[in-house]
């Protein structure tokens, strides 16, 4: 721990002196702000407690959260912020200790979205450097590229909720857009009293359909299953009916998003593979290319210019709010590891936890007990 505290306090030197403010969030936080924002890889993970007056809280899983709750607490919200911080975060991690240090950035406000973008990524990279961190390499994805591409298949609300919900989860998107395909899951023929179910709901009204699952559930004595609740149980059936039927689903809207996934490389090439793929389709992605384009050409001159950079389309971070540029570094002597910096665009944090005004932000975690 005394080695990753001492390249803790080089990192927060470092972001002090590019104009990033040094913020310390409480290590105890609430935890429905993260069980609503966060997907379910770090729900599963958390510390979770409560206070004497019975309201859950949960030991800070990261900082990005707080960050932004705290902006908006000091009435912040039109202004542009660079906030700094390192210190213990707490996620429960097979083989691991649940508790571990990160340090990082947070920009808030800046509305040049590529040139904020680019030198994050920079200055993620300049702290490895100074870290003594070699033979690095860097993927980077584009979330709103994805939301492009599904908003442009024109698929049912429910579907493109549950897509989004997978992005970055390769094989369990694969497994969705097989059903797309009218292929049954595994296990889907054994269950048949489920299938039933699913069966009897689907087209019902949704308010009918979801009282008739409540009293089910009632009759069966049963409140809640994991922490849901029976009206949760119920929607979670109406969305499985719907995502049993393929009504809505163009015929070749599985094709074309796997053939937009699978599109990868040198950043350079994949923009020219993606605009084939938007001419051929017809899907318009002119606005996030753009973004794209500008982005990489705000990168030139950095230090990101003089390490490996490769662009995976069905790259993205099981969160709710990233609604961009995404990106993840590798070292190869700890690959096995994991990523050592993840980061990203999430413009839609702030407004989710209750600023008034929409606030662009991007921002990155360093995982200093994986160098």
């Amino acid at each position: 721990m005394s080695a990753a505290e001492d390249r803790l306090a080089k990192l927060i030197s470092l972001f002090e002196a590019r104009g990033h403010a040094r913020i310390d969030p409480p290590i105890l936080q609430p935890a429905d702000v993260f069980l609503d924002l966060t997907g379910e890889d770090i729900r599963r993970r958390l510390y979770l407690s409560a206070d004497q007056d019975g309201r859950d809280l949960c030991l800070r899983p990261d900082f990005t959260i707080p960050v932004c709750r705290a902006h908006i607490a000091e009435n912040k919200a039109g202004a542009v912020s660079r906030y700094c911080y390192g210190g213990p975060v707490f996620r429960q991690r097979p083989g691991g200790t649940g508790e571990f240090l990160q340090a990082g950035v947070e920009d808030i406000g800046r509305t040049d979205r590529a040139n904020a973008d680019a030198e994050v990524l920079a200055l993620a990279l300049d702290g490895l450097a100074d870290l003594g961190a070699g033979d690095l390499s860097v993927r980077i994805g584009d979330e709103a590229l994805f939301s492009a591409v599904i908003d442009g298949l024109g698929l049912p609300t429910v579907w493109k909720r549950r897509l989004r919900d997978l992005f970055g989860e390769r094989d369990q998107l694969d497994q969705a857009i097989a059903r797309m395909e009218g292929q049954a899951r595994d296990g889907d023929n054994e269950d048949g009293a489920r299938a039933g179910v699913l069966a009897a709901l689907e087209g019902s009204d949704p308010e009918a359909a979801q009282a008739i699952v409540e009293d089910l559930l009632s009759i069966a004595g049963i409140a809640t299953v994991g922490g849901r609740t029976a009206g949760e149980i119920a929607e979670r059936f109406l969305e499985q009916a719907a995502l049993s039927s393929r009504k809505g689903i163009a015929d070749e809207a599985a094709s074309t998003l796997k053939r937009f996934l699978d599109t990868s490389g040198a950043p350079e090439a994949a923009i020219e593979s993606l605009k084939a793929f938007s001419a051929d389709t017809g899907i318009d992605l002119a606005a996030p290319l753009s973004n794209f384009e500008a982005r990489l050409k705000a990168l030139e001159g950095t230090k990101a210019a003089s390490v490996p950079l490769s662009f995976s389309a069905d790259f993205g971070r099981r969160l709710d709010y990233y609604t961009g540029f995404v990106f993840e570094v590798h070292d190869a002597k700890s690959r096995d590891k994991g990523q050592i910096v993840g980061g990203g665009r999430y413009d839609k944090l702030l407004e989710l936890l209750g600023a008034s005004i929409s606030i662009p932000a991007v921002g990155f975690s360093i995982w200093l007990d994986r160098i």
